[in-house]
């Protein structure tokens, strides 16, 4: 066994500490908030985009504030189907209008390697304090990738964070794809990724759905205090066990077992686009008060359910349930 440094001890030994009591308090009931962690109930508008490409944005956000909704995450106006939204002041009065307020959104690799001063101003004229990026094109073969691949795409996410940073943004990675492959020496990719991403300048998105291919998301909070700033929800039946990544495999139609649990949208995105029932958020075997009590520790800012309508409302209505402080 490896030593540690009494600094380590100590860090290790309060981060235990501090979860164990977060973890008692969910137990136990502490009722302070009526949403979990007290932050407001949000929605990717990315499984609802139809109703943005035909124009009908300010009903959707009436909809979405009207089941409970308080915040949004876009997609950039280079995905064709936010391309009404271009005008980010325009976009912002009417996201304003109907209550609500919109703090992050995906933008693809593509247009902030060649568009990202535009892409800034887009963001901060919205009122943004996060950009995300759904995940990092790093070559993958049948799941597999190599620690060359992982230190190239981090690096180049690093420059990219750099340049949001200086304008007051945080870059935030989601994990859809390469994230979720794993290196030659059978090591999953995505934990070796964190320690090639600059821990300020980098902080993460944790999709729920991918929990089965990439591991506890509580593991992860509870071993990176303050890198998980932000959360993509979907239920999840954990009782299906772990999956291999499909990150670089031909698309294939997934099982009705795994289009039940998680569906499939862009890139793996767990937005439920792809047949199948998706599960709602409390209707799956994810033990949510505790995944959001480690989320805590984990730095968790915000967190948006990214699922069909119909499953979206059942699923905010569970979130209202919860009393995690």
């Amino acid at each position: 066994m490896a030593a540690i440094s009494r600094r380590e001890f100590f860090r290790k030994a309060a981060t235990d500490a501090a979860v164990a009591g977060f973890l008692a308090a969910a137990a136990g009931g502490g009722k302070i908030h009526a949403n979990p962690l007290g932050l407001p109930i949000g929605s990717q508008t990315y499984p609802h985009r139809q109703r943005i490409q035909s124009g009908d944005f300010a009903g959707l956000l009436k909809d979405m504030k009207g089941i409970g909704i308080e915040i949004i995450e876009l997609c950039s106006p280079s995905y064709a189907e936010f391309a009404s939204l271009a005008d980010g002041k325009a976009t912002r009065k009417i996201i304003d209008d109907n209550g609500l307020k919109c703090p992050s959104a995906h933008f693809g690799m593509n247009v902030l390697r060649t568009r990202q001063p535009e892409m800034i101003q887009w963001a901060k004229d919205i009122g943004m304090t996060q950009m995300a990026t759904a995940s990092l094109p790093g070559k993958v073969t049948n799941g597999m990738t190599t620690l060359d691949e992982v230190k190239r795409a981090a690096d180049e996410y690093n420059k990219i964070a750099a340049a949001a940073r200086a304008a007051g943004l945080q870059q935030l990675l989601h994990n859809e794809g390469f994230e979720n492959s794993r290196l030659e020496d059978g090591r999953l990719t995505y934990p070796v990724l964190l320690e090639h991403l600059d821990p300020d300048l980098v902080k993460m998105q944790f999709q729920m759905s991918s929990m089965r291919t990439v591991g506890d998301p509580i593991m992860y909070f509870t071993n990176h205090p303050g890198r998980f700033h932000s959360a993509h929800l979907q239920g999840v039946d954990t009782t299906l066990g772990m999956q291999t990544s499909r990150a670089g495999v031909p698309p294939a139609k997934p099982t009705p077992e795994e289009a039940a649990a998680a569906g499939q949208g862009r890139g793996g995105r767990g937005g439920g686009q792809g047949g199948g029932a998706a599960l709602a958020v409390g209707e799956d075997t994810v033990d949510w008060p505790k995944v959001f009590a480690a989320a805590k520790l984990g730095g968790l800012k915000n967190y948006f359910i990214e699922q069909p309508w119909d499953v979206t409302v059942k699923g905010v209505a569970y979130l209202k349930t919860l009393n995690v402080a």
